[in-house]
Order: structure tokens, then C-alpha cells, then sequence
């Protein structure tokens, strides 16, 4: 087994890595040393990639918060919670290419939102959503929100119902109201699992919105939606340029594997924890 798991993952690495050194010509490579990185951080495409997967960033707050608020409604099993619950983890487990067709389908300027809008009056409300530079990117962090924010309920609500009942009791006998109820008790017996889903989100932003892109934005309009992961995509398949997507993908790798290193060292405390306690 190891040595399958070397050459599926470590071979293709280090040959990455080393292919992020050289660059090819003429069908011969030659060794550039960090020529390639260079280029990178002088092309104004790569750096508008990255700097809006540090924007999809800004989602992973919100979908923390949004997951813990729905997750202590069904918690506390109001009408309907089971429906509810099936209602809110199912775009989860839709395919990404659905929740994008659908979403283009949706948002784009003749879609169904706008003639909505439109037909209730709403006129100045129809927008571009998907066409202007100004709305692409926030449209998608809303599809990203909506899609992903069932995976955080699921994880929140199958801790809280590992959580003594009597904690929760005893405190409303001490006479804790519901705000209290979820500062004192909710959120730090969640830290670890908000530790985890927001980790997971923040690797997901970096590394894992190719396919939401590519379906409905294709990186425009304008680069407006270009990310990392589809600048690779573009700069090795279609351009042919591998060396330099190979850099990236480095560059990528690096900064996903710190955070997995981060995401297994909480994990590990958190072990940790659940055994000396």
C-alpha cells in the first residue's frame, strides 16, 4: 500500500516540484531556478486570481455563523426540525456542475430571478448579476454560501446532540436565558468542530472552487472571478504552459498544507482533550 500511495502522490509531487524549476523549450527543459516565480508575481492575471480567493475568505465566517445559528434551531427541535434538517444538507450533496447550471441559469441577465423581479415590479433591481465585474464574484460567494453551509449544520448539530441534556437544564434552573444558553454552553462545546468546519472552509476557498467557476463565469468577466486553481487550469492546458502552472500549483500546495497541518494538529488536541477529560 505505501508503495502505491508513493507513486499515485509522492512521485507526482516532487515531479511537480522539480518541473516548477525548469521550463521548456523547444522540447528540451532546462533548469531556470525560481525564473518561474518570478513571472508569476509579475503577471497581473495570477495576482487578480489570488487576491480573489483571498475575498472567497470572506465567506468562511459567514457560513460558520449562518451553520450555527441554523444548527441551534434544530437543535432545540422546533416544528418540522427532521424536514428541515434533510431540507438544509441536501445542496450538499448535489454535484457542483448541477448547483452551477442551475445558478447560471438563474442569475444570468434574462433569468429567472430578473423576470421575476421584473414581473413584480422590481425593474431596477434586474441586474447583470453574472456579467458585471462588480457582482460576478459576490453572486458566486452566495452560490459557494448556499452549497457548502449544509456540511457546517450537519457537524454542529450531530455535536450538539452529543452534549448532555443536563447541562443545558441545569442552566435554566440557575436561570440562564437563551442567549446565555448558547455563549456558555453551545459555543464551547462546538469550539472544536467550528476549529475543524472553518479550516475545511478555508481549504475549500483556496483550493476547491474550480468547478463553481469554470461553470458559471469561466474566470470573467474581466478575470473579475479568476481564481488559482483555474489560472492553472488555463496557463497548463490551454496556453501550454506547464512550468509555470506547475509553480502555481506549488505555491497552492504550500499554502493547503499548512492548513491540513493546522486541521491535524486541532484535531490532535482535541484528542487530546477528550482523553484526559
Amino acid at each position: 500500500m505505501l508503495v502505491v500511495l508513493a507513486a499515485v502522490f509522492a512521485y507526482p509531487v516532487v515531479k511537480l516540484v522539480v518541473d516548477s524549476f525548469k521550463r521548456t523549450s523547444g522540447g528540451v527543459a532546462r533548469w531556470v531556478g525560481l525564473a518561474n516565480y518570478t513571472v508569476l508575481f509579475k503577471d497581473d492575471v495570477f495576482l487578480r486570481a489570488v487576491q480573489n480567493n483571498l475575498i472567497l475568505l470572506l465567506c468562511v465566517p459567514v457560513m460558520v455563523f449562518v451553520a450555527l445559528v441554523l444548527a441551534v434551531f434544530l437543535f432545540e427541535r422546533m416544528r418540522g426540525w427532521q424536514f428541515y434538517r434533510t431540507t438544509l444538507f441536501l445542496p450538499y450533496l448535489l454535484p457542483i456542475t448541477v448547483v452551477g447550471l442551475v445558478f447560471s441559469y438563474i442569475f444570468q441577465l434574462s433569468g429567472v430571478l430578473n423576470e421575476f423581479l421584473i414581473a413584480i415590479g422590481l425593474d431596477a433591481l434586474a441586474l447583470d448579476w453574472l456579467g458585471s465585474t462588480k457582482l460576478a464574484l459576490p453572486t458566486l460567494m452566495f452560490v459557494v454560501i448556499w452549497k457548502e453551509v449544509g456540511f457546517g449544520i450537519v457537524l454542529f448539530l450531530a455535536r450538539l446532540m452529543s452534549v448532555e441534556e443536563e447541562l443545558f437544564d441545569a442552566a435554566k434552573i440557575d436561570g440562564a436565558n437563551w442567549w446565555q444558553l448558547q455563549w456558555n454552553i453551545t459555543v464551547p462545546q462546538l469550539a472544536t468542530v467550528i476549529e475543524f468546519f472553518t479550516v475545511v472552509s478555508v481549504i475549500t476557498m483556496l483550493s476547491w472552487v474550480f468547478s463553481y467557476v469554470y461553470v458559471m463565469t469561466s474566470g470573467g468577466p474581466g478575470n473579475s472571478t479568476m481564481v488559482t486553481e483555474l489560472y492553472v487550469y488555463l496557463t497548463g492546458f490551454r496556453y501550454n504552459q506547464m512550468n509555470i502552472a506547475s509553480a502555481v500549483s506549488v505555491l497552492l500546495l504550500l499554502v493547503t498544507g499548512v492548513f491540513i497541518f493546522l486541521e491535524l494538529r486541532m484535531r490532535e488536541r482535541s484528542d487530546t482533550m477528550e482523553a484526559t477529560g
